[in-house]
């Protein structure tokens, strides 16, 4: 497993109430503006310097000049909803949906020619930290009476949604990916998997 320092912690601690709350409440953008920042900030601290895409590209995360890899605060809001949406259809066992919906995500931000490869790499790393925290990989626990964040691998730890909750999460889901770039064979179904990696590490992320 890995620790993060204390300045991950308060997007553990403090936000899991607000991005797993209900389904209609969280459409109506509730998220405050310091609730996305304390998710970028924990996402910034999960980032791997080093990332190589399926294709063999590799990308460096400059570590010393975060601006730069940073996105907006409504983009991040945007992609902090949509991975919501995933996790929740992690939970559903809806695979094909949540791979569409992660697809559908960075399809979105890849098609406004803006972000720089490292952006990308921040966008996805956000989502993904938001489908740890709804998944149980996420926890507070303590070491050497300092508190700090871990990343377990391990099976997630999702409180089970009712059968009409998912059936609003496939709805969502599809009505998201209908409003967004079409999505290719490639991009679609089960073949096609989240990036940087569906679990907390993945021997083609690394941080240092």
């Amino acid at each position: 497993m890995r620790t993060m320092g204390r300045a991950a912690i308060c997007a553990a601690a403090g936000l899991m109430a607000v991005v797993a709350g209900p389904i209609g409440a969280f459409a109506q953008n509730q998220l405050s503006e310091q609730a996305v920042v304390k998710y970028m900030d924990y996402a910034w601290s999960l980032t791997p310097q080093k990332f190589t895409t399926p294709d063999g590209k590799t990308i460096e995360i400059d570590r010393k000049q975060r601006d730069k890899v940073m996105v907006p605060i409504d983009t991040a809001r945007e992609v902090i909803m949509a991975a919501r949406l995933t996790a929740h259809a992690q939970t559903c066992e809806l695979a094909e949906a949540q791979v569409d919906n992660y697809r559908s995500l960075m399809l979105r931000e890849e098609g406004r020619k803006k972000w720089t490869d490292q952006q990308l790499v921040y966008i996805s790393q956000l989502h993904l930290t938001v489908v740890m925290l709804l998944n149980g990989k996420v926890k507070l626990v303590e070491q050497q009476g300092d508190k700090q964040v871990v990343v377990e691998e391990k099976e997630p730890r999702a409180r089970k949604l009712t059968e009409e909750e998912c059936k609003s999460v496939r709805e969502a889901i599809a009505t998201y990916v209908k409003g967004g770039p079409p999505l290719t064979r490639a991009d679609a179904g089960p073949a096609a998997q989240p990036a940087p990696a569906a679990s907390a590490a993945t021997p083609a992320a690394t941080k240092k």
